[in-house]
C-alpha cells in the first residue's frame, strides 16, 4: 500500500504570488524607460490606492515596516512613550516602536481570534501610553469599533498594522478606508505584491507631506534648485519598477480575495470530513465575509501530540508540501528578554507561537491541492494524537 505522505506531485509552496503577463510586460517598459526609481509609476500607484481607500491620502514606501515607523513618527511618538501592541506578530511590529525610542507594551492575545485580547487592553493604558498598534493576524480584522472607541476615550493614536489585511473589511467598510493611520505590506507573501513595499493611509495632506519628507532624508525641493531639510528622514522610497507591479496587482484583488475565501472554505470542509482524526486541531475563525484569508493557520495540540511542530513540518516537506511559522511570540526573543520580558508573561501568545502551523494558501492553488494538504497532515497527525 502506498505511503500517503510520499510526494507524487510537484512541490507545493505555502505561498506564491500570481503576476500576469501584462504586468511583466509593464515592468519591462519601465526598465526601458530609464526612470526606474521613484517617479510616475509611484504617483500612479498612490493615486489608485487613494481611490481604493475612498480618497484618503496614501503614500507608498519600500516596506510595510517603514510605513509603521513613519506612522509612529507622524504621531509624535518617541522616548518616554509607550505603545500597546500584540506579542504575536512579525517582530517588525514591535521593533519599529523600539526604533523610535518608545517602549512596546504587550497585551496577550485572544486564543480564538489570535488578535489582541480587547478586554485586556484598557488595563494596560498608563499616563505614558500614546498609541495602540494592533495586528490583523492572517487577515482577520481586529474589532475596529472597539478599537477606535477606546482610542477616542483615552485620546490615543491608532497605528493599524494591516500588513496582512489588504482586501479585508470591517462591517462592510474596507480596512484602510477609515480609522487613523493604516499600514499595509506588499511583500511577496501578501495578497497583492509589488515585490517589496508597503503603503500608509493617513488623515490629511499635512501628514502626507510630512511622510514624504520622512520617506527621503527629510528633503523638501522648491523651484529649479531649491533644497531644504527640516526633519531627520531616512531612505524609504519605493521604486517605479515595484510600483508598476503593484499597479498590475490591484485590478486582481477582488479575484484573489474570493479565491482565497474559496480555498479557506475547502480547508474547513476537508477538516470536517476528518473530524475524528484531528479532533484536537484548532482551526481559525471561519470568517468568509470580512477576512481576506491571507493565511490559513491551525494550532497543533501540544498536550496530546507525540510530535514537535518541527517534526510535523519536516514530514509535510517530505510529502512535498511546504508549511510556515507565523509567528514565534516576540517577547521570547533574546532582544526582548534583555528588556525584561520572560516566559509566562503572555501564555496564550506563547502557546500559539509554539504551535501555530501555516498551511499553503494562494490563488493559484486548486481544491485538489487543499485535499492533498489535509490528507497529508491527517496522515502525519492521526497516529500521534
Amino acid at each position: 500500500m502506498p505511503n500517503p505522505t510520499q510526494p507524487t506531485e510537484p512541490f507545493l509552496p505555502f505561498t506564491r504570488p500570481t503576476i500576469d503577463d501584462e504586468t511583466i510586460a509593464g515592468v519591462c517598459e519601465v526598465l526601458r524607460s530609464g526612470w526606474i526609481t521613484s517617479g510616475p509609476q509611484v504617483k500612479a500607484f498612490e493615486a489608485k490606492l487613494s481611490e481604493y481607500f475612498g480618497g484618503r491620502p496614501v503614500r507608498v514606501f519600500n516596506s510595510g515596516t517603514g510605513t509603521m515607523e513613519i506612522a509612529l513618527r507622524l504621531a509624535g511618538i518617541g522616548p518616554g512613550h509607550e505603545v500597546i501592541t500584540t506579542p504575536l506578530s512579525w517582530v517588525a511590529t514591535s521593533n519599529v516602536i523600539l526604533e523610535v525610542g518608545a517602549r512596546p507594551v504587550f497585551v496577550d492575545i485572544d486564543p480564538i481570534t489570535r488578535n489582541l485580547d480587547l478586554d485586556r487592553v484598557e488595563a494596560a493604558i498608563t499616563p505614558a501610553t500614546r498609541a495602540i498598534l494592533p495586528v490583523d493576524l492572517a487577515g482577520l480584522p481586529v474589532d475596529r469599533d472597539w478599537l477606535n472607541a477606546l482610542a477616542h476615550k483615552y485620546r490615543l493614536r491608532v497605528i493599524e498594522d494591516a500588513a496582512q489585511s489588504f482586501g479585508s473589511t470591517w462591517r462592510g467598510r474596507r480596512i484602510g478606508a477609515f480609522g487613523d493611520f493604516v499600514s499595509f505590506s506588499f511583500h511577496p507573501n501578501k495578497n497583492i505584491t509589488c515585490i517589496e513595499g508597503g503603503c500608509l493611509v493617513m488623515n490629511d495632506e499635512r501628514e502626507a507631506k510630512l511622510a514624504e519628507q520622512y520617506r527621503l532624508q527629510g528633503v523638501v525641493r522648491t523651484g529649479q534648485d531649491g533644497m531644504e531639510v527640516e526633519v531627520l528622514g531616512g531612505k524609504f522610497n519605493l521604486t517605479d519598477v515595484a510600483a508598476r507591479v503593484g499597479l498590475g496587482q490591484l485590478p486582481h484583488l477582488a479575484e484573489f480575495t474570493e479565491k482565497r475565501r474559496e480555498l479557506a472554505r475547502a480547508y474547513f470542509a476537508e477538516f470536517a470530513a476528518r473530524a475524528a482524526a484531528v479532533l484536537a486541531l484548532r482551526l481559525p475563525v471561519a470568517d468568509f465575509t470580512q477576512s481576506n484569508w491571507h493565511m490559513f493557520q491551525v494550532v497543533l495540540p501540544e498536550e496530546t501530540l507525540a510530535l514537535t511542530r518541527a517534526d510535523v513540518m519536516a514530514a509535510m516537506h517530505a510529502a512535498g508540501i511546504a508549511t510556515g511559522v507565523h509567528y514565534p511570540a516576540i517577547h521570547r526573543f533574546a532582544l526582548y528578554r534583555r528588556l525584561g520580558w520572560k516566559d509566562g508573561d503572555f501564555p496564550h501568545a506563547e502557546y500559539a507561537g509554539r504551535n501555530l502551523l501555516t498551511l499553503p494558501l494562494f490563488p493559484a492553488m486548486t481544491r485538489a491541492d487543499v485535499t492533498r494538504v489535509v490528507t497529508a497532515l491527517v496522515a502525519i497527525l492521526a497516529p500521534k494524537v
